[in-house]
């Protein structure tokens, strides 16, 4: 197994490990919406405990002492290069080293509904490699999303990465998902590369995954957005978007399956 590529990070463990499963959750600048979304994931204690990847921020996001009194087992600070995909592998790395079974993504800015996430313990417990939220299949919903969003990612992002998948899948903008220890240590998956440095290891775990031949499935989540006021979101601007599609096009290609 070639040697992880993880960006630089500090690490301050505010409690000891409690349990079988983490959930990961990569932030910058996320303030109060992290700070409301820490309360309401309190019932979580004793199912999984709480990571939180920070990648720079300038406000609370990155306070151990703030992050402690909500609830939280570590707090990581990245000082090496890259965005989200480069919090995630730190996010993993940690984990990983921790000696953690399973892992949940969610996103930190407050837009999903974090009461689902047993689900997604149950799914790895049952033996899941990946397990994608989705807010457009039976039992999901959405509230409030934008429009270029949604049809954005159900007549292109979603099929493109189902077809090159082979797992038909409904909704693959959706951050909310959960990965094994198996599958993230899978010698054909190899996502410790500094080639995932923005969105692009998302895209990848879609597509690798199931190719793999790695048990897949979706769980129905909510997702909403603000009805007043900006889009939570670090995509900005029709650069942002075509940037968003050379990624994907990339991962649907192929191009990032280990040589």
């Amino acid at each position: 197994m070639p040697e992880r590529q993880v960006p630089a990070y500090i690490i301050h463990e505010l409690k000891p490990k409690a349990t079988r499963h983490a959930v990961l959750i990569p932030v910058i600048n996320e303030g109060e919406r992290l700070r409301q979304q820490l309360e309401r994931m309190r019932f979580l204690e004793g199912q999984g405990d709480i990571i939180i990847g920070d990648g720079g921020s300038r406000d609370s996001s990155g306070d151990p002492a703030v992050m402690a009194a909500h609830g939280v087992r570590t707090l990581l600070v990245k000082t090496g290069p890259g965005k989200l995909s480069a919090q995630m592998r730190m996010l993993l790395d940690y984990g990983l080293n921790q000696g953690y079974e399973g892992f949940i993504f969610i996103d930190g800015n407050g837009k999903d509904g974090v009461d689902a996430i047993p689900a997604f313990f149950q799914a790895l417990d049952d033996g899941f490699d990946y397990v994608q939220g989705s807010r457009y299949m039976p039992g999901g919903e959405e509230q409030n999303t934008p429009l270029d969003r949604r049809l954005g990612s159900m007549l292109l992002h979603a099929p493109l990465i189902s077809l090159a998948s082979g797992f038909h899948y409904t909704d693959t903008t959706n951050g909310f998902r959960a990965i094994s220890r198996r599958a993230a240590l899978h010698p054909g998956l190899l996502p410790f590369r500094d080639i995932f440095d923005t969105y692009n290891l998302h895209y990848y775990l879609s597509v690798r995954i199931p190719r793999l031949g790695l048990r897949v499935k979706e769980l129905p989540v909510r997702r909403a957005y603000p009805a007043k006021g900006p889009t939570p979101s670090k995509i900005g601007g029709v650069q942002g978007k075509v940037e968003i599609l050379k990624l994907l096009f990339r991962a649907v290609l192929g191009r990032y399956n280990p040589q």
